[in-house]
C-alpha cells in the first residue's frame, strides 16, 4: 500500500478540498485538525478508510513527531493557520513560528520527500508590478497578519530546506472562495451567501470598506486551488520552489455579481462606482508551462456551483 500524504490543517477550508483532490488523484491522506473537526459530505464516506483523521496542535512538538512516525507519509502539505479572530498576538506568533518549526523539524527527521507550504497572494499586497510573478520581490513591512506571516514562512521554510537538504515548496494561493468557507472575509463568499439565501449582501466590516464595482482581483474557486496544490505536491520532480496557484486573471467585483445573476437572475448588489482591477492577479505561467495546470472549473462556474451548494447546505 502506498504511503499517504499528510495534510496538516487538512480539516480547514482549503484543506478539506485538497484532501478530496488527493483522493481523486489516487492518493490516500491523513488530515489533521486542532479544535474543529468537520466531515463534509464530499469526504464523509472515505473517513476511516482512505482518509485518516488526527487531532493535532502544531505547537506540540512531540505530537507532531508522533503523527508523522505513526503514518509514515510520503510527504506533508502544511495548511495550518491560526484562527482569524479570538487569538492573541502571542498565540498567533507562536503558531506561525514554533508550530511551523515543529513541522519542519519532524518532517526532516522522518526523511519526508517534500514539504509543501501554502502561502498567499497577500505577500504581493505592496508590489506595484503586475500581474504578479514568482520572481518579484516584496517589502518587509506588512499591513495584516496573513501578509506578514506568509512572508516569514516562505523565507524561513525555503532557508530551512536549503540548510537541511529537505525539499520545501511554497504555494502562493489567490483569494479563495467556495463550499465550507465560513469567515466571510472575502467578497465572492459574501455575494454567494446573500444570493443563495435571497438577501441583500452585507458589506459591513470589510477590511477595505464597501467594494467598488471596478475593483477586483484573483478570485479562485477552492476546487481549482486544491487541484493545483495536489498537482504541485505530487509531481515527481519540480524545477522551482515557489508556485502561484489561482484563476490566472483579475475579475472585477461587478463581474462577480453578473456571474451570480446567471443562476439567481433576481440578485441585486449595489456596488459604488470606481476602482480598478488593474492586472491584480497571479501569473500562472510557471505552473502552467511546467505542470500543465489550468483551473478546471473557473471563477464564473465556480460561483454558480457555490451558490447551488449553499442552497442545500446550512453553512
Amino acid at each position: 500500500m502506498a504511503a499517504p500524504t499528510l495534510l496538516i490543517g487538512g480539516m480547514g477550508f482549503i484543506g478539506l478540498h485538497t484532501a478530496r483532490a488527493f483522493l481523486d488523484a489516487g492518493h490516500d491522506v491523513v488530515v489533521t485538525y486542532n479544535t474543529n473537526r468537520r466531515e463534509p459530505d464530499f469526504l464523509k464516506d472515505e473517513i476511516g478508510k482512505r482518509v485518516q483523521v488526527e487531532q493535532l496542535d502544531v505547537v506540540d512538538a512531540r505530537r507532531v513527531a508522533e503523527v508523522i512516525r505513526t503514518h509514515k507519509p510520503e510527504g506533508v502539505v502544511y495548511l495550518a493557520v491560526p484562527a482569524l479572530a479570538g487569538v492573541s498576538p502571542a498565540q498567533e506568533f507562536q503558531t506561525n513560528t514554533q508550530g511551523y518549526l515543529n513541522v519542519l523539524e519532524a518532517s526532516r527527521a522522518a526523511g519526508i520527500r517534500r514539504l509543501s507550504v501554502t502561502s498567499s497572494v497577500a505577500i504581493y499586497a505592496n508590489v506595484k508590478q503586475r500581474p504578479w510573478t514568482e520572481e518579484l520581490t516584496f517589502g518587509s513591512e506588512s499591513t495584516n497578519p496573513t501578509e506578514a506571516y506568509k512572508k516569514a514562512l516562505e523565507v524561513l521554510g525555503l532557508y530551512f530546506g536549503q540548510r537541511t537538504g529537505m525539499e520545501t515548496v511554497m504555494l502562493r494561493v489567490a483569494g479563495i472562495f467556495g463550499p465550507m468557507y465560513h469567515s466571510m472575509a472575502n467578497l465572492p463568499s459574501r455575494l454567494a451567501h446573500a444570493a443563495a439565501h435571497g438577501n441583500a449582501p452585507d458589506f459591513a466590516g470589510m477590511r477595505y470598506g464597501p467594494p467598488k464595482a471596478d475593483d477586483g482581483g484573483d478570485a479562485c474557486y477552492v476546487k481549482d486551488c486544491a487541484f493545483g496544490i495536489q498537482l504541485v505536491h505530487s509531481a515527481p520532480s519540480l524545477q522551482h520552489r515557489i508556485y502561484n496557484i489561482g484563476s490566472g486573471k483579475a475579475t472585477r467585483n461587478a463581474d462577480l455579481v453578473e456571474a451570480i445573476r446567471e443562476v439567481v437572475p433576481e440578485f441585486e448588489a449595489e456596488l459604488p462606482p470606481g476602482g480598478s482591477a488593474d492586472n491584480r492577479y497571479l501569473d500562472l505561467t510557471r505552473i502552467s508551462d511546467e505542470l500543465g495546470y489550468k483551473p478546471p472549473t473557473g471563477t464564473e462556474r465556480g460561483l454558480a456551483e457555490y451558490v447551488e451548494w449553499l442552497r442545500s447546505h446550512p453553512i
